[in-house]
């Protein structure tokens, strides 16, 4: 693997793809899960003891927490007051208020504020839902604590207060409680990939399945979760894998989890038979752990899965589309604000490459590239002609060079390439007009790479995930090292972004990593 994706790998957290060797040799204590099995496999795991156990580091979050969200209220309620008594902005003009009025009333509206932040649970220090998710229990916890302000004023007539500072107050707390949380989530994973606030899980299996779920929640700690060994289950299976020991056997299940703290059960299904999940399911009833049960197909899909409940049977559905509705719409509004204003301020540019594409050989300016979209769909991928119109003839006359390309899709020292062309792709200029993509709704801002139908086959099934998603010009593959990478490292990459994709890492790749991986023009050819 290159120098450029083990720095990308160790910002973004890629999983890599782990055999069954890593684990070959491993103490026989640890494998059977015997006296020391806890230090020997969190050395095996590449982890190490923290000073602080783990219920004490969720209860500095929780202090954290509660402080950092009653400082955000205090100064929403405080710009409330600026905004109705200072600015003059009311509905009511004849509603006065005295600033120790509202000041003592802060502290009592505070105190409620955060008690509908805790029956949201919102100081849930264990959960692990997305932004989205949070920020809508916020909402709804302000709304009720503002419902209850409401109906105290009805209840009680000498008890009154602004309208305009109610609403404002309502506002307010919403918008600072959501950026303090989006700051917490922030530092909270961070702290995760310093080995902080992660829940001890094993792993029921020892098949491939498990080695790749062991993997993942390794390399995404962001998860929240920590695996600390596997669980054979009675087919016996493989000794051990990514890097982990093998702490016992399925019916050894309850005291595995006393010995090491286990707070979640992840059950590779694959590895299970029906017997054996039934026998789990009744064994850690009465344990505090969580059961989670792997989909079974975790090669191959990305669509989060839903269950629903007919009549009496829980049925699992899968979503088509990678993306829920509002993450389609708020990456939709990115790709086209930005690939508007972008072709906007950069159409001299366009025109000066236009011109020196012409005078530099001949030919075309733009080449259409026949490539694969969401769901399958074929469409022309616009790029500048960056290659002579006679380039198979070049091509044929290097048999070495051929064999190369027909391997990897990439060749270092293609000879079909122009003059002006090498110039353009080693600062991807060439890509530009997939702006125009971008605008019709083929392609996004970041995403996969772009794929022939050809080159579809070489991803095997992967190909069901990543055509989930739309192509992007630029993406996670472009800022871990571009053409250096081997092909398998580039599928993997993709994956990576297809199952882990939100708009934060939409933004961090677009606004910080890419332009300083133009820049360096490494792996640009």
């Amino acid at each position: 693997m290159s120098t450029d994706l083990r720095a990308a790998g160790q910002s973004a957290h890629l999983p890599r793809k782990l055999d069954w060797t890593e684990l070959r040799g491993a103490d026989a204590a640890v494998a059977a899960g015997g006296p020391g099995a806890r230090h020997a496999g969190e050395a095996a795991a590449g982890t190490h003891v923290r000073r602080y156990s783990l219920k004490a580091q969720r209860i500095v979050l929780l202090v954290w927490l509660l402080l950092s969200d009653a400082a955000s209220l205090a100064a929403a309620f405080r710009l409330a007051y600026w905004i109705r008594f200072d600015l003059r902005i009311t509905v009511a003009p004849e509603v006065v208020g005295s600033i120790d009025t509202y000041f003592s009333l802060t502290a009592a509206l505070i105190a409620l504020w955060l008690t509908a932040f805790a029956f949201a649970r919102l100081y849930d220090t264990q959960a692990r839902s997305g932004g989205t998710a949070e920020s809508a229990r916020a909402l709804r916890a302000c709304t009720t604590a503002v419902m209850l302000v409401v109906v105290a004023t009805f209840l009680y007539p000498p008890f009154v207060v602004s309208r305009m500072w109610v609403i404002s107050v309502w506002t307010l707390s919403f918008l600072f409680v959501s950026v303090n949380r989006f700051v917490a989530r922030r530092v909270v994973r961070a702290l995760r990939r310093r080995g902080y606030l992660l829940a001890p899980a094993v792993i029921v299996g020892t098949n491939e399945e498990a080695a790749n779920l062991a993997a993942f929640l390794r390399d995404w700690q962001a998860s929240g979760v920590r695996a600390v060994g596997l669980v054979a289950t009675a087919d016996g299976g493989k000794p051990g894998g990514a890097g982990l020991p093998v702490l016992g056997s399925v019916s050894d299940i309850a005291g595995i989890v006393r010995e090491h703290g286990i707070e979640e059960v992840i059950v590779a299904i694959t590895s299970a038979s029906r017997e054996q999940l039934l026998r789990l399911c009744e064994d850690v009833d009465e344990l505090p752990v969580q059961l989670r049960l792997s989909s079974g197909l975790y090669e191959m899909l990305t669509t989060r899965v839903s269950v629903r409940t007919i009549g009496t049977v829980p049925l699992m559905s899968l979503q088509k589309n990678r993306l829920n509705r509002k993450e389609a719409l708020a990456k939709a509004l990115l790709d086209k604000s930005l690939a508007g204003c972008g072709l906007l301020l950069l159409l001299p540019v366009l025109a000066a490459v236009a011109l020196a594409i012409k005078l530099d050989s001949r030919g075309p300016v733009i080449h259409r590239r026949r490539v694969l979209g969401s769901r399958g769909q074929q469409f022309d991928a616009f790029k500048f002609r960056t290659m002579h119109v006679n380039g198979d003839e070049l091509l044929r006359r290097r048999p070495g060079a051929a064999e190369e390309l027909s391997a990897h899709h990439k060749l270092k020292d293609d000879p079909r390439i122009t003059a002006v062309g090498r110039w353009l792709r080693r600062y991807s200029l060439d890509e530009l007009p997939q702006l125009l993509n971008v605008l019709s709704g083929q392609m996004s801002l970041v995403g996969p790479r772009m794929i022939t139908p050809a080159e579809a086959v070489k991803y095997g099934l992967h190909r069901l995930n990543l055509l989930t998603v739309k192509p992007g010009i630029t993406g996670l593959w472009q800022v871990s090292g571009r053409s250096d990478l081997s092909y398998e490292e580039r599928v993997r990459i993709d994956m990576y972004y297809v199952r882990t994709y939100s708009v934060w890492l939409d933004f961090q790749i677009l606004f910080i990593q890419t332009l300083p991986a133009v820049l360096r023009s490494r792996g640009a050819y």
